[in-house]
């Protein structure tokens, strides 16, 4: 191949990527998961008052608040709204604790076809592995810069 057709090869190539690559729009995408997090935080917040009002301590609202806004999430995934919600608000719906539990119910919910071991036991942390060893790595670190800061 000469280099003229190789040159054209490319350009075609580069205006396909060009015409199928989606745009995004950063301040709707910021605006969606505002709205999409806020909305997710104010539910939450309803369920701690909904406690509160039943005279529960503090610990006992907020521990009721994260079971029920898991089991939420969960629910959702299972019948297939979580990911139409995720897309439409971005990180607004990934970054809660709805987002943590989307992300380990979905792989178990996909890959149970395959069986309790080598489907739900293996993929169940494909996601949600990678954000738990970096979570806990992180903690580690900044514990012991802590420590060592707390020596001098």
């Amino acid at each position: 191949m000469d280099k003229i057709t190789k040159m054209k090869q490319e350009k075609l190539y580069e205006a396909y990527v060009k015409e199928k690559t989606p745009v995004h729009n950063v301040y709707l995408n910021m605006i969606k998961a505002f709205i999409t997090g806020g909305t997710i935080c104010l539910i939450g917040q309803f369920i701690f008052h909904f406690f509160q009002s039943l005279h529960m301590e503090k610990d006992i609202c907020s521990a009721w608040t994260s079971l029920l806004l898991i089991l939420l999430s969960v629910i959702l995934t299972g019948i297939n709204l979580y990911p139409t919600l995720a897309k439409w608000g971005g990180a607004g719906a990934l970054v809660p604790i709805t987002g943590f539990a989307n992300s380990v119910a979905a792989p178990a919910i996909e890959y149970k076809k395959e069986g309790q071991v080598f489907g739900i036991g293996c993929k169940i942390f494909t996601i949600a592995g990678p954000v738990i060893l970096y979570g806990i790595f992180t903690s580690w670190a900044l514990g012991l810069i802590y420590w060592f800061f707390s020596i001098f």
